[in-house]
């Protein structure tokens, strides 16, 4: 939907790839990360990629963000992604339901650019769990 930040329009481009300087409303947020939650286990139950795709998410620099509502959104998309896998013929309808779902979380680099947000991961090991976390904001 375009004027609705994270919603429709193109991808931005990362900060890094924008020309010229940044105004006050595009510096990056202060956000004060709320006291440690414990991150609730994938089920066993799940197919092998909806498991990935749930545990992937405490992996990922925007999780850090999360609250105990979107763990909970996490698993309900893991449960609904893991039974289409399980059918024979999946439900097109379900599955891109699910998928745009996902975008909710901030599962894709498009998904996050479009919220503003990037995940800048040190250039000496792509692996690092301790990526920084840029929000950025001027969505205007």
């Amino acid at each position: 939907m375009p004027g609705v930040p994270g919603k429709g329009g193109p991808v931005p481009k990362r900060s890094s790839e924008r020309a010229g300087h940044r105004t006050k409303a595009e510096q990056p947020d202060k956000v004060v990360v709320p006291v440690a939650f414990q991150v609730p286990p994938a089920s066993e139950g799940w197919a092998e990629e909806a498991r990935r795709w749930y545990e992937s998410l405490a992996e990922s620099g925007q999780s850090r963000y999360f609250e105990p509502s979107d763990w909970a959104y996490a698993q309900l998309l893991a449960r609904l992604l893991s039974d289409q896998l399980g059918k024979a013929r999946p439900s097109s309808e379900m599955m891109k339901a699910v998928l745009t779902a996902m975008n909710d979380l901030g599962t894709t680099e498009g998904a996050r650019r479009r919220l503003r947000i990037e995940v800048e991961r040190p250039a000496s090991d792509a692996g690092d769990p301790g990526a920084e976390l840029i929000i950025l904001d001027g969505m205007g």
